[in-house]
């Protein structure tokens, strides 16, 4: 099959950082369709070949085992050539017309990895110029708006001219292999979807914490924020994997069907639960590495008076018959202990004790997404201390049990098999595939649910301080400790 790969922003960080090495790897594992062309646009005055070799020496920076050989990357760059763009200029956008129409590809991908703000004006010029036909179809990166009403222009503007089946806005999380496979686990297995409910299930649990701190990006985090980087898009995607009812069948909107259902059921805000279920707040100067790193206020781009937050711990409910009371904590941050990706379903203790159990080890569920890949069980089981013991005079044969763990590990079983999240999804755009991209009423209404937070963040006071390598303020414990539990790491 035949395509064109349009990269808006072809000279920009995310195209050298994820998506030229998405596109290497695909290339190297056979699966890039061999008749295929990848056009970097940027407003930079470059050749041809000064884009090959600039795409060459960012690959320098690719960890070694995802790094090309001189070999693989002049086949690789055989691929590659580059436009010159103003995206504000229509001349512009009329000579990429005339550079795709000398092949006439089967496909055209039109990834913008742009700003979010100019999302509009260059869908608008991609039709303005024509080439918003049957065979062309447009990537959306996040962040898609600050808000809902910025989500809802962008949406209206994009639905003028395309037909939702032409837009994918791309969540890399859905395309990590460990998401998957908790479709995998859930639709695809009868052991837990029986007990995937609240007569079973405790508490629900979700980390997506990072150890680095805003790195170069200070002036882009200062915009957006923790909620808008990670919940709003990513925390919510996992929400609705782990809540969604089982769709009728594989394809894409039954799924997004199922998604919708959830983010409309989770519990609405108040000024009470704002109050006591949302903690914000911003890493100061601590330890991390065993070396001494900045606070977010002295990192480079970032105000010294700066409110946004790097760190948002909440408490929400699915609303629903399958979820009702059953608590979801999200847990977000930078400079946190460590990196650490994962889902947590802990489930309810035995109704009746006739084992003597360690106190406060429970049975549970752990979905590990990063760095590890895969999924532990934590079970009790008979300790090797079988002595029987009297205590005042009465004999006590409650059996004691230790907690034990079944480790399953997926990036072991298959490692060699399995791909990049940016891989998997931009393999799915060529090919046409939305299963594992956000419609737009999905995206709308998990705005919808977050901007009560952006709107009463906004108008209170400064987050609360967490030193950097720690698990973020202790109101965030104290949050879960109302409810009588723990977060993973202090059980």
């Amino acid at each position: 099959m035949s395509f064109d790969l349009v990269l808006f922003g072809g000279t920009g960080d995310l195209a050298w950082r994820k998506l030229m090495p998405a596109l290497f790897q695909a290339f190297r594992h056979g699966s890039l369709p061999a008749e295929g062309r990848i056009i970097g646009v940027s407003r930079e005055d470059l050749t041809e070949d000064a884009y090959r070799e600039l795409i060459r020496s960012r690959f320098k920076a690719v960890e070694g085992a995802k790094r090309p050989s001189e070999e693989e990357f002049k086949k690789f760059s055989e691929m590659l050539t580059f436009q010159r763009m103003d995206l504000s200029k229509p001349s512009d956008y009329a000579q990429l017309a005339d550079l795709l129409k000398t092949r006439n590809a089967e496909t055209v991908v039109m990834y913008v990895a742009t700003a979010p703000s100019l999302f509009t004006q260059v869908v608008e010029q991609i039709a303005a110029a024509g080439l918003n036909g049957p065979q062309t179809r447009v990537v959306l990166e996040k962040p898609l708006g600050h808000d809902l009403a910025s989500n809802q222009a962008i949406n209206a503007a994009v639905r003028k001219v395309l037909h939702e089946n032409q837009v994918f806005r791309i969540d890399h999380y859905l395309g990590k292999p460990s998401v998957q496979n908790l479709f995998a686990l859930r639709f695809g297995n009868s052991l837990f979807e029986p007990i995937w409910r609240r007569e079973h299930i405790a508490n629900i649990q979700i980390t997506i914490a990072e150890d680095l701190g805003v790195e170069k990006r200070g002036a882009f985090y200062d915009q957006t924020g923790a909620l808008r980087d990670m919940v709003q898009n990513h925390a919510l995607q996992l929400v609705c994997a782990i809540g969604m009812e089982p769709p009728i069948n594989a394809h894409a909107d039954a799924i997004r069907d199922e998604k919708l259902k959830v983010l409309r059921s989770l519990k609405r805000w108040t000024p009470e639960t704002l109050g006591l279920h949302a903690i914000r707040g911003q890493y100061t100067a601590g330890t991390a590495y065993g070396e001494r790193v900045p606070g977010y206020k002295e990192e480079a781009g970032v105000p010294p008076d700066s409110r946004t937050e790097t760190f948002v711990a909440l408490r929400t409910e699915i609303e629903n018959w399958r979820w009702a009371g059953v608590p979801i904590y999200i847990r977000t941050g930078k400079r946190l202990g460590s990196r650490d990706a994962r889902i947590e379903m802990n489930f309810r203790p035995a109704p009746h004790a006739i084992f003597r159990t360690p106190v406060g080890v429970a049975n549970k569920l752990v979905i590990n997404l990063q760095p590890k890949d895969g999924l532990e069980l934590h079970l009790l089981a008979q300790a090797q201390d079988q002595r029987v013991t009297i205590k005042g005079g009465v004999r006590s044969d409650m059996v004691p049990l230790a907690p034990v763990q079944l480790d399953l590990d997926f990036d072991k079983r298959f490692g060699a098999e399995r791909v990049g999240a940016y891989e998997r999804l931009l393999l799915d755009v060529i090919a046409g595939r939305l299963n594992l991209f956000v419609r737009s009423d999905e995206q709308e209404e998990a705005w919808r649910w977050v901007e009560p937070l952006i709107d009463s963040w906004g108008a209170d006071g400064a987050p609360r301080p967490y030193a950097a390598g720690t698990w973020g303020p202790s109101a965030s414990s104290a949050m879960i400790a109302r409810d009588g539990f723990a977060w993973g790491e202090e059980q």
